[in-house]
């Protein structure tokens, strides 16, 4: 060889910060890998604030079904938050077992976001939801 060339390689992306940290949004939508440290994108699926509410709630009713407190206002006291939005959360525990894999997957219902299910559901409402699933 007796020229060096130079080849620019154009990919376009999006950086946006989650929860203080930094992803790397590919050009269809997905996420870049950061764990394995591998090339390539997995799909984004459901709601990152949902699903944080569904674990948050999931973990403080096992810690109040292994008798780690012996009520919700001690365990509000305790991880220092409202007696109410705990309550809230744990609500989110109630829902059915396919509603839950929906939201988890992304395949949830329209209009059923974290502010819509904090403000409690319609009777009825899941028997109904579940069919469009």
């Amino acid at each position: 060889m007796t020229g060096l060339t130079s080849v620019t390689v154009s990919v376009p992306l999006t950086i946006r910060r989650r929860g203080g940290r930094k992803q790397i949004i590919g050009p269809d939508g997905a996420v870049a890998r950061q764990r394995d440290g591998g090339a390539g994108f997995v799909p984004v699926h459901g709601d990152p604030a949902l699903i944080k509410a569904l674990a948050r709630g999931f973990r403080w009713r096992r810690m109040l079904e292994e008798g780690r407190y012996a009520s919700i206002s001690e365990m509000a006291k305790a991880e220092k938050i409202e007696r109410g939005y705990l309550g809230s959360l744990l609500r989110l525990t109630l829902l059915e077992p396919k509603m839950v894999e929906a939201i988890l997957d992304g395949r949830q219902p329209e209009g059923v976001t974290l502010p819509v299910l904090l403000e409690g559901m319609p009777a009825g409402w899941g028997a109904r939801e579940q069919k469009s699933l």
